[in-house]
């Protein structure tokens, strides 16, 4: 990368000075910062601490991580090694690893966005100040963690791959499409990503533009990195054979008019995983700058814009209707349309979303009263109200890092219970077994959606009398079951349930013989369960911390 002026440099210099501001909590208050909970402290956090600890990092393709449920949960599950991402967990503590991922993947996004504007899609100097703007508020985007450069890399790899394509590649272009494949996941952004990558290619065959050998011998490159990296998910794709728990995932359920109101809601608000928060902003911008397209007949001077507008619509679409029961026939015939998820192609939103923007900001500052003034303060209010979307205060609410995990009260009650982990298998009851995990219990239950079918269907006999008085979490058990919980029908999917709780779970019914079959011998419960001694268990004794969200009932199975 070039910077040309001095003007440049500086606006980069605000843009990665306004980064360091937004990261700087995670940085000072390390575990009493306040990050998301969802598929993050709940879950992957976790796993790269007992995959570190595992012994297996390297272990085969066959190999098993034994501390979680019973050894039955295969390595692969936790992705390949050759991941950045693991090894930051592996060498550092738990909130450097965080910060410094939050950060690298921050700038690679800025400077990808960046890149694709300035050399592809606005490239006259004028639009320095949209280009930046637009490239700091993608880059601010509150994405899903350990993602990492699955989206948000996109831009930069795109950026290469025009590059290529026009046949003006340099050794760069081919280190980013080395790279990526390190940082990023191809099943949570690049499939789709490369396979949106082979349509373009096939479309400048069908215009007559040539074969491009060049352009297709960069997808097929950074395809073939992909696979080596992530060879483990590859075997599991083309050699696992014994029926795993995305088996009874079934995506297509929604009648037609819930699929409609899915698109309205996709399409306005955005999704957890790829979260753009582009409704009050961007999408305003968007609709001005079609409309001054279309008033003033600038399809063709704008067809860039226009084409990202309607991919936009064209994904939000696909998304909700990947989820319409019409594929039901299909799903029957082709298992894998159930087993991948398909609707990912939405994960190309947020590239789209704010390439559109930054382009949208160029045509209201050319075309609209006012325009110049209007653009500049639209990209400055998109980035502050991202800056106000910053984890510590959004989640500021939530247990921080250091209550989540509980690591004092854990270590009291491992040191209570006076056994080597490895010797007894616990489960919890309103709070995420990623935490006992984190600490080093060995348990029964997880949140994992890749393990033994069998195993699903073992763990259900426990629960069975409780799914069967609520249909929602029974719904949610056996048509996914991701979360192998020790579900409750009074708690339903309530399991973060902090220490100042009133409840007491009443008339609970577990099956307590075959929680002791499967190895269980103690339930860490975050409330007292009233009729413990009808399900066999009893209250050894409660922990509690002011450190700890929690408060831990700790009961035997008798």
């Amino acid at each position: 990368m070039v910077i040309e002026t001095k003007k440049e440099r500086r606006y980069i210099l605000f843009a990665l000075i306004v980064l360091g501001v937004y990261l700087s909590p995670l940085f000072i208050l390390q575990e009493n910062a306040h990050i998301r909970v969802h598929d993050n402290l709940d879950s992957n956090l976790a796993w790269y601490k007992v995959l570190a600890r595992s012994g297996e990092m390297f272990g085969s393709v066959n190999a098993v991580i034994p501390q979680i449920i019973n050894g039955q949960l295969s390595r692969n599950a936790f992705g390949t090694e050759y991941s950045v991402i693991v090894w930051l967990y592996a060498f550092f503590p738990t909130m450097i690893a965080y910060g410094l991922s939050q950060a690298l993947t921050r700038v690679a996004a800025f400077f990808g966005m960046y890149l694709l504007l300035k050399d592809h899609f606005m490239p006259e100097p004028k639009w320095l100040s949209i280009k930046v703007g637009a490239s700091l508020a993608f880059a601010l985007t509150p994405f899903w963690p350990s993602g990492m450069l699955s989206t948000l890399g996109m831009p930069l790899a795109l950026w290469a791959f025009l590059n290529i394509r026009k046949h003006e590649d340099t050794w760069k272009d081919y280190l980013v499409l080395t790279l990526l494949p390190l940082y990023a996941s191809i099943v949570l952004g690049f499939f789709f990503f490369l396979s949106a990558m082979v349509i373009f290619w096939l479309w400048d065959v069908a215009c007559g533009r040539g074969w491009n050998l060049r352009f297709l011998f960069g997808i097929s490159y950074m395809s073939g990195i992909f696979m080596l990296v992530e060879y483990r998910l590859v075997y599991s794709f083309l050699f696992s054979s014994a029926p795993n728990s995305r088996d009874e995932y079934f995506h297509a359920h929604l009648p037609f008019w819930r699929s409609v109101r899915l698109f309205v809601k996709n399409y306005l608000v955005g999704h957890t995983h790829v979260m753009t928060v582009h409704t009050l902003i961007i999408l305003p911008a968007t609709f001005m700058a079609i409309y001054i397209v279309y008033q003033k007949k600038l399809w063709e001077q704008e067809k860039l814009f226009v084409f990202l507008f309607g991919l936009n619509i064209v994904l939000s679409l696909w998304y909700a209707f990947w989820f319409y029961q019409g594929w039901l026939p299909l799903t029957k015939m082709f298992h894998f349309l159930d087993t991948f998820n398909f609707a990912r192609y939405h994960f190309l939103r947020p590239m789209v979303i704010y390439s559109s923007f930054a382009l949208s900001l160029k045509i209201i500052a050319l075309h609209g009263f006012d325009g110049v003034k209007i653009a500049k303060l639209m990209v400055v209010a998109q980035i502050v109200f991202l800056g106000l979307l910053n984890d510590e205060i959004v989640y500021r609410e939530k247990p921080t890092v250091k209550e989540f995990f509980a690591q004092d009260l854990f270590t009291e009650v491992k040191d209570y219970i006076g056994l080597k982990p490895e010797q007894y298998r616990v489960a919890s009851i309103g709070i995420h077994p990623a935490i006992s995990q984190y600490n080093g219990f060995y348990t029964i239950d997880t949140y994992n959606n890749f393990y033994p079918l069998s195993y699903k269907h073992q763990f259900r006999k426990i629960i069975d009398k409780e799914l069967a008085k609520n249909k929602t979490i029974e719904k949610y058990y056996d048509k996914w079951g991701g979360r192998c919980y020790l579900f409750t029908a009074q708690l339903g999917k309530r399991y973060m349930i902090k220490k100042d709780s009133k409840r007491h779970l009443k008339n609970l019914e577990l099956n307590t013989e075959v929680f002791k079959e499967m190895g269980g011998r103690f339930i860490f419960s975050a409330i007292p369960i009233d009729n413990a001694r009808q399900n066999k268990l009893l209250l050894e004794k409660v922990f509690v911390s002011k450190n700890a969200a929690w408060k831990i009932y700790l009961y035997k199975a008798m």
